[in-house]
């Protein structure tokens, strides 16, 4: 799901749509045009994507042999997922390198605040589920609050149930399915945020949550000059295998971690044989 431009500044999204029901070489060209266009890309996709849709992302990887392709699938639910995509695509416009806007990703995932209103938890197994939640969830008219991410709640939607929030003033985009409800309203002002926006539900949203009566929202930063004062203020390193600029301890491109340390004996022994 690609999300509308926050800015003018916000570099367009490029939908690989269809990937497993295309001929391959079809999808190939497409992609191929675009890391000839932009010189890397950066594949953000769902834990809810289908398992064929991501073997044909491998393959085409593998047969472009390139490490300007990245792979980026958060354990988020599919609305933080086209959030966080988002935001790289703001930040794309900024003087930030392709390591360090990949590896973006998974420090900005730290301020989201994913949930959704569901009519029902029997089939959710994304978020850990007490015994009487299911036996409530079998009531007509129940209503459950859960926050997934980034730390699981769940709570009875009632007059005074509320979900721990952001310490921080976020804007709340809410996608509304099949489940009408009007307590995310009250959920926003609780969370004292900037004000909601309103999107439709990303398609992989009912496999992700396990039922389609349901309302998803996600809390988030949406200024870009806070996104980049946070990534720009992370140490950043160089990647010993591709020498691309990253943050963190993984190259999201061509996924080398950093070498061991050598052990302080094994240097000691070297730095005894070697000669002045």
């Amino acid at each position: 799901m690609a999300l509308p431009a926050q800015d003018e500044r916000t570099v367009p999204a490029a939908v690989l749509r269809g990937l497993d029901q295309r001929p391959l070489d079809d999808a190939l060209t497409e992609l191929y045009a675009l890391v000839e266009q932009y010189g890397y890309v950066v594949v953000v996709c769902s834990p809810a994507t289908p398992e064929p849709v991501l073997r044909r992302l491998h393959t085409l990887r593998s047969l472009l042999e390139s490490d300007r392709v990245a792979f980026f699938r958060p354990e988020l639910p599919p609305l933080a997922v086209a959030v966080l995509a988002r935001q790289l695509r703001q930040l794309a416009s900024c003087d930030l390198s392709p390591g360090v806007l990949a590896s973006a990703g998974r420090l900005l995932t730290h301020y989201l605040h994913a949930g959704a209103v569901l009519g029902s938890v029997a089939r959710l197994d994304r978020v850990p589920v007490g015994l009487k939640a299911h036996a409530k969830s079998w009531v007509p008219g129940s209503q459950f609050a859960v926050l997934a991410h980034p730390e699981p709640q769940l709570v009875r939607v009632g007059p005074d149930a509320t979900l721990k929030g952001p310490e921080f003033s976020t804007w709340m985009l809410v996608a509304k399915g099949s489940l009408q409800s009007e307590w995310v309203g009250g959920l926003g002002t609780a969370w004292n945020v900037h004000g909601l926006r309103e999107t439709p539900l990303p398609a992989e949203s009912p496999v992700w949550w396990g039922t389609g009566r349901m309302t998803e929202f996600c809390g988030y930063l949406a200024d870009l000059s806070v996104l980049y004062q946070l990534v720009t203020s992370v140490r950043q390193t160089r990647c010993h295998w591709c020498g691309l600029d990253v943050i963190g301890d993984r190259c999201v491109f061509c996924s080398a971690t950093p070498p061991a340390p050598e052990p302080a004996a094994s240097r000691a022994a070297l730095e005894q044989r070697t000669p002045v």
